[in-house]
């Protein structure tokens, strides 16, 4: 588990194209002793760090050690993104970039919290510190600080809500991930927020069934899959998309019209069937052909 890695700094838009760029034409640009990496990004030494990190916690680069030399490239995932849309303007991009981010357990274990076990409706600070602590706790880990989580929160919150006033196009604060309209402000001088649900139309149903695909491979699932599964299990569509049953059935409803998937509501069964071999990447490819035909 990896707490505060960010160094307090958030995604910041341009960040994730800039990083993939110089790390394709040198896998060993965060590292490399000839090279100056705070010139090469025009940015500080704690900004450098950081966005080494986002870079992996978003699923687009992976990290690897050969012969003690570390060096980076981009995994599957970052591939198709750089391949289709290398400066994440679309919606699918940056709901995929958050599906990642939110289920990446390991190196960046507050947002997996946030999203898959915290199920508080008023969110503080301190209903979320207390909240982590028990998890911890649960995962035998004791030794987190109390900044680091309090950090963590707080990096959360900028990650997906704009709090930055007067940005400008030149000096933009803000994550491009706060367009998903994941969290939202109930009173932002007493820091209280709410997970909210994105609009329906903005994710597009492949992103939806891309993730299915995955969270049902991960489990080695067969064919059949439980609609409760989607709405309640960690990692699946229902938990870090913040959707409810209502909102889960209408994609559920826009796959089937297209014929990916078959419901069975009768006799109490509420399962899906996939009508696609598709695997996750393989999905993933169909989106972007799908909005660029």
């Amino acid at each position: 588990m990896k707490f505060r890695a960010h160094d307090t700094f958030s995604i910041r838009k341009g960040w994730l194209h800039k990083g993939m760029r110089h790390i394709i034409n040198n896998s060993r640009v965060f590292v490399d002793k000839n090279v100056n990496s705070m010139d090469e990004f025009g940015l500080g030494a704690n900004m450098v760090k950081a966005l080494r990190y986002w870079l992996q916690a978003t699923g687009l680069t992976i990290e690897a050690t050969n012969n003690n030399n570390r060096s980076q490239q981009l995994s599957p995932f970052g591939r198709i993104v750089w391949e289709n849309d290398s400066y994440l303007e679309e919606d699918g991009t940056l709901f995929l970039i958050h599906y990642f981010l939110s289920t990446n357990k390991d190196l960046a274990t507050a947002w997996y919290y946030f999203f898959n076990e915290y199920n508080m409706i008023e969110i503080s600070p301190e209903s979320f510190i207390n909240g982590i602590r028990t998890f911890l706790l649960k995962n035998n880990d004791f030794h987190v600080s109390e900044r680091a989580l309090k950090d963590d929160f707080d990096c959360i919150i900028k990650t997906y809500l704009d709090t930055e006033k007067n940005n400008t196009p030149e000096n933009n604060m803000s994550c491009p991930l706060s367009e998903l309209g994941l969290i939202s402000s109930s009173d932002i001088k007493n820091k209280i927020y709410a997970k909210t649900t994105p609009n329906l139309s903005s994710i597009n149903p492949l992103i939806i069934l891309a993730i299915i695909i995955n969270e049902n491979a991960k489990s080695n699932g067969t064919n059949e899959i439980k609609i409760s599964k989607l709405e309640s299990d960690p990692c699946n569509i229902g938990k870090v998309f913040n959707l409810d049953t209502f909102a889960v059935a209408s994609y559920l409803d826009k796959l089937q019209n297209f014929g990916y998937i078959k419901i069975n509501r009768t006799a109490g069964l509420d399962l899906i069937y996939k009508n696609t071999q598709w695997s996750f990447l393989e999905c993933i490819e169909e989106y972007y052909r799908s909005i660029n035909d």
